[in-house]
């Protein structure tokens, strides 16, 4: 035992690099090393011989894989060493220069939109993105053949065999807020809904994944009046024109009645839009007064209240005024696009100082 000992623990001390020693763990105590294989004989000895060899064995073995660990980390520390030696950095050097991020446009028409309505008093309501197909439908008097319901259209979330749970999506639109926003706040109301929504639909003017804004004003004497004053004063400051014509074309829609889609007067010249003048007319969005079966999923009463409801895309209203042509750049995270459309992260936008500074 003591030639075994002087034996590996010179090797060990001697040992130039972790492969070697790795080999030196084998050769002593790996499964055929020479302390494994005298450990093995204890088995063959009588009791009295058994008694005094193996307490020195694994005192033995205990010694030689203390003495590996030991050179192991002394080999390390050696290579951290010269690697320290091989790689330094010059602290004093001086600091790349710091790069400014920017906001991104739907970022920034967010939050140009939602200046404009909180002027005019409309709070902002938030809910889920993953909705029921009630919340997403049924409150919304959209009935059950009806074509947005269908699978080609919209998201649904996967539900296993025999699972009879009402079914849950993806949520087309942010109107499933407006009826959250109702039957926790009552009448009167007044929010505006901005959010992400789905819809499986693709191309360049199409994304699955976009961004929708819907606004919600609940009251006793409210009507069309109202809905075209507050549509009239958004696009005027949205667009920071002094004067703006719209054009309600009658439609229909299943949450409002009577229903109408919204065209502003507007010219192309040069392939720029520009808007309240010219004599071409372009639409942006949806709107109507809300149809009493609405207001009933809401829990409001339809003989005391009425209001209107509207709908616009922010992904649309920001190509329109930023003359950007392919929504499907929007979410290509493409920096060179970022800096060239995108705004300063400190300049947030407000009526008075400007929305689009």
């Amino acid at each position: 035992m003591d030639d075994l000992r002087d034996k590996y623990i010179s090797l060990i001390a001697n040992a130039g690099d972790e492969a070697a020693l790795e080999d030196l763990r084998v050769q002593a105590v790996g499964k055929k090393g020479e302390i494994s294989l005298a450990m093995r004989e204890l088995g063959k000895m009588s009791a009295e011989e058994r008694q005094a060899a193996g307490p020195r064995l694994n005192a033995l073995k205990d010694e030689i894989n203390s003495a590996l660990a030991a050179k192991k980390e002394a080999l390390g520390d050696a290579a951290l060493d010269e690697r320290l030696r091989g790689e330094w950095l010059d602290v004093t050097l001086p600091a790349r220069g710091r790069r400014q991020g920017t906001i991104h446009p739907i970022s920034q028409v967010t939050e140009e939109v939602t200046a404009i309505f909180a002027d005019m008093g409309f709070a902002v309501a938030e809910g889920p993105q993953i909705e029921s197909d009630w919340y997403n439908f049924d409150a919304l008097n959209i009935p059950g053949h009806h074509p947005a319901r269908a699978e080609m259209d919209t998201f649904y979330t996967h539900r296993g065999e025999g699972d009879e749970r009402p079914p849950h999506v993806l949520r087309t639109h942010t109107s499933p807020v407006q009826i959250r926003a109702m039957q926790d706040q009552g009448a009167p109301i007044r929010v505006i809904a901005p959010g992400r929504v789905y819809r499986a639909d693709y191309d360049m003017t199409h994304t699955p994944m976009f961004h929708q804004i819907e606004g919600l004003a609940i009251d006793r004497d409210i009507s069309m009046a109202n809905l075209k004053w507050v549509l009239e004063e958004f696009v005027k400051a949205f667009f920071e024109v002094d004067d703006v014509e719209l054009r309600f074309r009658a439609s229909h829609f299943p949450f409002t009645e009577p229903s109408a889609e919204v065209d502003i007067r507007c010219s192309w010249e040069g392939g720029t839009l520009k808007v309240g003048e010219g004599d071409d007319w372009l639409e942006i969005l949806g709107s109507g007064m809300v149809h009493p079966k609405v207001l009933e999923a809401g829990n409001i009463d339809p003989n005391e209240w009425q209001g209107f409801a509207f709908g616009m895309g922010i992904d649309r209203i920001a190509m329109l005024k930023y003359g950007i042509p392919d929504l499907r750049a929007f979410f290509d995270s493409d920096l060179r696009w970022l800096r060239h459309y995108g705004f300063a992260a400190l300049d947030v936008p407000t009526l008075r100082g400007g929305l689009s500074r």
